[in-house]
């Protein structure tokens, strides 16, 4: 039994391994999406904010050539 604490360490190290994973698990869990539709969402509010921004543009250029 010389392995005897060894094999306890081996344990604890992957029962927390495993929590580990659970926690990422269940953090995904949470929003309810899988990785593909997140990516889609955060692309469109990428867009729409790229958009905006854009407007912004060009009400200032607008301005600046009226004046």
């Amino acid at each position: 039994m010389t392995r005897g604490n060894q094999r306890d360490l081996a344990r604890a190290k992957n029962q927390k391994k495993q929590q580990e994973a659970q926690k990422k698990k269940t953090a995904s869990e949470k929003t309810g999406m899988s990785l593909s539709e997140r990516k889609h969402r955060d692309a469109e509010l990428m867009r729409e904010k790229q958009r905006k921004k854009e407007e912004q543009e060009d009400q200032g250029a607008r301005k600046q050539s009226v004046h």
